[in-house]
């Protein structure tokens, strides 16, 4: 049976572009949200970060290490969230789980300064968040913060 038999020529093209539509716009975008709660961090970036051991697995502390020189005695924290293996199970999203690359995983960085949230990057991922997505993700904290070492 083609496609026009059961909605007619018209039905046909129109389920064909809504189709190519949502194949395009499910695998075409940038899952990375950031936010700049405080915009004197530009201004006057931080001189120096302390990384949060309590969030970090050995294989991100180590790739961080590598980017940059984090010292123990610094009133700003950075702290690095990764996850694998998430899954929502709202029905809703149900159709872009089934059509596209539903999100799977993710990395998260935020600056705080004391308990005040300064920075926030998050990046959904469709594979376990490897070394080039912490370099990544580091390297836009870097830009977004003017952050110079």
């Amino acid at each position: 049976m083609r496609l026009s038999e059961p909605f007619g020529r018209r039905g046909a093209h129109f389920l064909s572009l809504l189709g190519l539509l949502l194949l395009l716009t499910a695998c075409g975008r940038d899952d990375t949200y950031v936010k700049i709660y405080d915009h004197n961090l530009t201004k006057t970036p931080p001189k120096c970060l302390r990384l949060d051991p309590l969030s970090t697995d050995p294989h991100v502390a180590d790739t961080l290490k590598k980017l940059y020189p984090f010292t123990a005695q610094c009133p700003y924290r950075l702290s690095v969230t990764t996850k694998e293996k998430i899954r929502c199970n709202s029905n809703a999203n149900a159709p872009e789980k089934t059509l596209s690359n539903f999100p799977s995983a993710f990395v998260r960085l935020e600056l705080h300064r004391g308990t005040r949230l300064l920075y926030s990057y998050y990046r959904d991922l469709t594979h376990e968040a490897d070394t080039d997505d912490l370099e990544s993700a580091f390297t836009r904290f870097e830009k977004d913060c003017s952050l110079r070492h």
